[in-house]
């Protein structure tokens, strides 16, 4: 499914929306992110989607909670990445390390970039939308991008440092310094 910028009643279609503006915007059933002050709305994931999505949340959740490394959180929690104009995104699945975990009690979205950052591909993601989500999340701190494409049975990783990797379906996804210990076979969640 294509992102169209959004039209929300009160607004006109030159006004810039912030994230402040974006947590007190309903528009049920639908995937909303703030790109640069544009509202980008999606429609929602296919069952698919959801099936991989929570198969990988389960596995890197039991990792992280047993070793005591931070918090994983699940699709739809929004972090804002820059401001003015604003930029909200909301992955698939976040970690954030014990260290950089914002207050618990915060109602709006964390100003930061998780430190590894999961996007699961659905059969209607454009390649251009995807690689500007990737490179959002590396600009704005995040130290690992997974992105899984159930349609090929890969994953590709992007890093902080730049590099990238291929991870077919025989190869298992790594945490490496980013979620120590984490090993996944891709085809056990696809």
């Amino acid at each position: 499914m294509v992102a169209e910028p959004a039209y929300v009643p009160g607004m006109s279609p030159a006004t810039l929306m912030t994230a402040d503006e974006l947590l007190h915007t309903s528009i049920p059933d639908k995937h909303v992110e703030l790109v640069k002050g544009v509202l980008s709305v999606r429609e929602p994931a296919g069952f698919r989607h959801g099936r991989v999505t929570m198969a990988l949340c389960r596995r890197l959740t039991e990792h992280v909670e047993s070793a005591g490394l931070g918090l994983v959180l699940a699709t739809e929690t929004g972090y804002k990445l820059e401001s003015d104009p604003d930029t909200v995104r909301a992955p698939d699945i976040a970690f954030i390390a014990r260290g950089r975990l914002p207050d618990p009690d915060l109602l709006g979205y964390p100003a930061l970039a998780p430190d590894l950052v999961v996007e699961v591909l659905s059969p209607g993601d454009r390649p251009g939308e995807t690689l500007a989500k990737v490179a959002d999340w590396l600009s704005a701190g995040s130290g690992l991008v997974w992105v899984i494409d159930p349609d090929r049975r890969q994953a590709r990783v992007y890093r902080q440092d730049g590099t990238e990797a291929l991870v077919t379906g025989d190869q298992a996804l790594d945490g490496e310094v980013v979620v120590p210990g984490f090993s996944c076979p891709l085809e056990a969640i696809l």
